[in-house]
């Protein structure tokens, strides 16, 4: 399912607070980041707060520059993005500027906490049931089928951005560092205890905005099992790129693999071709290690095709590469077609050797432009 990007924004304490304690809210950002903080919100699909922060903070959620609103309507986009928020229980008041501002909101709730909210909230604010129990996951999954998000801006709480993150579910983080300290021992912090995915975040961009520093940090851990994460996706995306550096052919497809270890570093990447006419894209970042590397027995290999089953032009195909490396894990964007091998099925030789195979199709678009010239032309569809 096509997730959207999710991206977590938020402004903290030198010391790791969001607010203090005290009645008001603790504006931690200055004028300039506030505006920034604006332009981020234009350019999303939808914004998401949590239940406590729509209690606490009682948020409006706008684009506040008029001249914003008017490109986004330029644009063809409504002139606010959708408001969103989750709520286990469905205990809303339902008097918060959260409903009586902006376009389109929306709200996730278990089964038991939808009844209450169709009752309690205006008309107009679309509420989704989502079963017995309420999963990030399952949001997520709805915002990008159903209703179109592509690009999700968090806005807290904390409590939010901590489940997202422990999930694998964030695409970025932008951390807004205001030049003060809270101090007190109860008040919100960003982030919470407990296990996060491995490894180190990868830092994109550092700037001053005003007197707080924003810091811009992209995922890198990769999945585990069949979930994807937001890195696996980045990942995969990278792969597809990588093949469409690969010399042009009329008898193999371009295909580029990445191979990452379980922490999120890099430890090989290729693309069909490179250096050789007939060696395959994991073949040749395979080629690139130490076989007895030990983070290959927990790394993940992306690749922007179905690792190959059989081929003519090695003794091994690529799958068995695979699996003789010590690798358990693959994240692929596209199933092989029949074009050079009949009943191409890498994946299936793949889990018979305990293998996950996780396929991500969104993707698949990508990975097939480099190939175009090999694939039949699309007719129209009944």
């Amino acid at each position: 399912m096509a997730h959207p990007y999710v991206l977590l924004s938020a402004a903290v304490s030198l010391d790791g607070f969001l607010d203090d304690t005290g009645p008001e809210r603790l504006l931690l950002s200055g004028p300039e980041d506030f505006d920034r903080v604006d332009e981020v919100r234009a350019g999303s699909d939808a914004i998401l707060v949590g239940a406590g922060t729509v209690r606490t903070d009682n948020p409006r959620l706008l684009v506040n520059s008029a001249r914003r609103r008017a490109a986004r309507v330029a644009a063809g986009l409504p002139e606010y993005p959708l408001k969103v928020t989750v709520s286990v229980s469905g205990d809303l008041d339902p008097e918060a500027l959260f409903w009586h501002t902006g376009g389109a909101k929306v709200v996730y709730s278990t089964d038991k906490g939808a009844e209450r909210l169709r009752e309690l909230l205006p008309a107009g604010v679309e509420v989704v049931a989502l079963g017995p129990d309420m999963q990030w996951r399952d949001v997520l999954d709805h915002l990008g089928d159903v209703k179109g998000v592509r690009r999700l801006m968090v806005e807290g709480g904390g409590q939010v951005h901590t489940q997202l993150l422990r999930q694998g579910l964030a695409d970025e983080l932008q951390l807004a560092l205001a030049p003060m300290f809270v101090g007190e021992p109860e008040a919100p912090r960003m982030f919470g205890p407990g296990p996060y995915p491995p490894g180190r975040m990868r830092l994109v961009e550092t700037r001053a905005v005003g007197d707080v520093v924003l810091m811009r940090y992209v995922s890198t851990a990769p999945g585990t099992g069949r979930l994807a994460s937001a890195a696996d996706r980045r990942w995969l995306e990278t792969a597809c790129a990588l093949a469409a550096q690969c010399p042009p052919s009329r008898t193999a497809f371009s295909v580029g693999a990445v191979i990452v270890a379980a922490d999120g570093t890099e430890l090989a990447r290729a693309h069909s071709r490179e250096g050789d006419p007939v060696v395959h894209a994991e073949e040749a970042a395979l080629a690139k290690l130490d076989p007895a590397d030990p983070r290959l027995t927990e790394a993940t290999v992306y690749s922007s095709l179905e690792p190959c089953a059989r081929r003519a032009s090695r003794p091994a195909p690529c799958a068995r590469l695979i699996i003789d490396a010590g690798v358990r894990r693959v994240v692929t964007a596209w199933r092989e077609p029949d074009t050079f091998v009949a009943s191409a099925d890498g994946t299936a030789l793949l889990a018979a050797q305990g293998v996950e195979v996780v396929l991500l199709p969104e993707y698949e678009d990508l990975a097939k432009a480099p190939n175009a010239h090999l694939l039949p032309p699309e007719g129209p569809s009944d």
